[in-house]
């Protein structure tokens, strides 16, 4: 609200100087000394108005309201440093107060249909930590993204096919073999997690000893075994993580519906393949890909390239406007393939955008733990979320910079205590949850006096409050879910500092009062934060 009112009032102002608009602006100050905004107006319109910008800047400062700020000064080449007077931000709050379900972003979606693929993990094992990020973050993407007025749908992608599927069931196999008391080995590449033992022994107890060898019977029968527990071994997972989908949807289906077929004779109508070395190939390069790749081996398999393409064809056939497909930062090469495929067949450019992330290492007691899905050394993120809880699994995983690798730190985690960031930012929502309990009334804060909040503790509380459209905004925008991780630690900052040093309990009626309504706006912006990135607001801890 305060931005969007010094634009207007700055945009007013220029146009008293009759010059062609100009696109500018307004950011909060760095420092206090710097006032409380600054824009960049003058430094941008001094081509079109001729003039240096430190002259434009006074030509512009003359021509705002007189009453429309405490103090506006030009500082360096030409910025416009802007003193708010406390009437401005005191309206900032009512109107936040008067707006209680709609203060929140732009809602700039406007109910377009936006599809955010996630976690996708080939269904040959339990998830890890390092799914658990990707996640969290494609939860709290979809929920920033809601947030901004679009039509989300989550959806999981299973890999239920192909070569990694077939050596699961030769793994799982061998473990049914074993449970028998056989020598079997698992294969080279196989997977040698504990979690197969544990199934084979299931199938032993309901088959017997109907597979002694491996054939196209026992192969179809283990693979089928396999993936379907280890599906629900996964939605088990995400479920205790409170990550939802609304559609889990099947690579076999594509298969068996020849939607691979049919996506790669719709490359071959628009010249977008070519044959080499018995393979077929995507022409890549020459539509902004990194590099051609294969689509069709040469034994006549298709690669995982060529059926992602096909279940893109698929996505924009559904009436999605929108796909945002959430990967690790390996797959850059393949990124690339899949819009410049997406290109061939004359897509707009804007429908599909990768979210890319980093990897997860967990720290304890300052050493690194190494993890290996194949070789059976990894945490597995049910283990995480049972020992920390949902909430702290969830925070970490999104507090760092999703192109920054993240280390994961237990000890920090484990910690029950206002160290831990989790903590701090819920006690701040229960905080003021108890004071409404002590205050025993019940205050409209819609029709409260704000002018008794003077303290600059308190009005930069609200300059705070006044932020967080946008930082939801940004945060879907730009991939961001760390933003309102950091804007929601930030404030608990700010809040738990002023309660420090102002009694809200106690003062004469009308301060009270004041105080109540502030802390009023401070609980739902935490509250709204909290439910974005699927935490709890306890009312009491």
């Amino acid at each position: 609200m305060l931005t969007k009112s010094i634009e207007t009032t700055l945009a007013e102002a220029w146009e008293k100087l009759k010059l062609s608009p100009v696109s500018f602006s307004v950011d909060p100050s760095e420092r206090p000394e710097y006032g409380d905004f600054s824009s960049n107006i003058a430094l941008v319109g001094a081509k079109v108005a001729g003039s240096s910008p430190r002259d434009l800047a006074a030509r512009i400062i003359v021509s705002l309201p007189q009453d429309a700020f405490s103090r506006v000064e030009i500082a360096g080449p030409g910025f416009i440093n802007l003193h708010l007077k406390p009437e401005m931000i005191h309206a900032c709050l009512k109107g936040m107060l008067d707006d209680e379900g709609g203060f929140g972003p732009r809602q700039i979606g406007a109910g377009t249909k936006l599809q955010v693929e996630f976690v996708s993990s080939n269904p040959t094992g339990p998830l890890t930590v390092g799914h658990g990020r990707q996640a969290v973050l494609g939860d709290v993407l979809s929920s920033l993204y809601a947030s901004l007025g679009y039509d989300v749908s989550r959806e999981y992608y299973f890999n239920d096919e192909g070569h990694q599927v077939d050596l699961l069931a030769q793994s799982l196999w061998a473990r049914y073999r074993q449970a028998h008391g056989a020598d079997a080995s698992i294969p080279e590449q196989g997977y040698q997690g504990d979690y197969l033992i544990e199934i084979a022994q299931q199938i032993k107890d309901d088959v017997g000893d109907a597979y002694p060898t491996f054939d196209e019977v026992a192969s179809a029968f283990f693979r089928k075994r396999g993936v379907t527990v280890i599906k629900e071994m996964i939605k088990d997972d995400l479920a205790q993580l409170g990550v939802r989908f609304d559609n889990w949807f099947s690579e076999e289906d594509l298969h068996r519906r020849g939607e691979v077929d049919a996506a790669l004779e719709a490359l071959k109508e628009r010249e977008g393949t070519y044959e080499r070395d018995g393979a077929i190939w995507l022409r890549a390069e020459e539509n902004g890909g990194i590099k051609d790749s294969v689509l069709i081996r040469s034994d006549g398999r298709p690669t995982y390239l060529m059926v992602d393409i096909a279940y893109h064809i698929d996505k924009f056939r559904r009436g999605l406007a929108r796909v945002i497909d959430v990967q690790g930062s390996d797959h850059h090469v393949e990124q690339s393939c899949m819009q410049a495929a997406l290109k061939i067949l004359g897509y707009p450019q804007d429908f599909l955008s990768y979210a890319v992330h980093q990897f997860v290492s967990i720290v304890e007691g300052g050493k690194t733990l190494r993890m290996s899905t194949r070789a059976g050394r990894f945490v597995l993120l049910r283990d995480l979320t049972s020992e920390l809880g949902r909430d702290v699994v969830r925070y970490f995983m999104v507090a760092r910079k999703p192109e920054t690798h993240l280390q994961f730190d237990l000890d920090l985690a484990r910690a029950e205590s206002l160290d831990n960031p989790v903590y701090y930012i819920q006690y701040a929502h229960t905080r003021i949850a108890s004071i409404f309990r002590k205050a025993q009334q019940v205050v409209d804060p819609r029709v409260v006096d704000l002018s008794p909040l003077a303290a600059s503790a308190e009005l930069d509380l609200i300059k705070q409050l006044d932020s967080f459209p946008q930082v939801v905004e940004e945060a879907a925008l730009r991939f961001a879910p760390h933003l309102l991780a950091e804007y929601a630690l930030n404030l608990a900052r700010a809040f738990h500092a002023y309660y420090a040093d102002h009694r809200v309990l106690g003062e004469e009626s009308g301060l009270m009062q004041a105080r109540l309504a502030l802390l009023t706006a401070v609980q739902r912006v935490f509250k709204r934060s909290l439910e974005i990135l699927g935490m709890s607001t306890p009312e009491m801890m």
